[in-house]
């Protein structure tokens, strides 16, 4: 997800989709420690992916 595609989002619409990918994030964890996923890098992805989310969040609280 690009910062322009962030910044387009209200406040709202981040901690929706933070909600959203943390348990898109948890859930594949869970999957990956039971079984092996076919694509392990889709949980670093998602990892960058809300992180970014929470920096953009961060960044409008200051």
């Amino acid at each position: 997800m690009k910062k322009d595609i962030l910044k387009d989002f209200s406040k709202s619409e981040l901690l929706e989709k933070i909600m959203e990918e943390s348990s898109v994030l948890s859930k594949l964890k869970m999957g990956h420690s039971i079984s092996p996923i076919e694509n392990p890098l889709k949980i670093k992805e998602l990892r960058r992916k809300l992180a970014r989310l929470k920096t953009e969040l961060v960044k409008r609280e200051i």
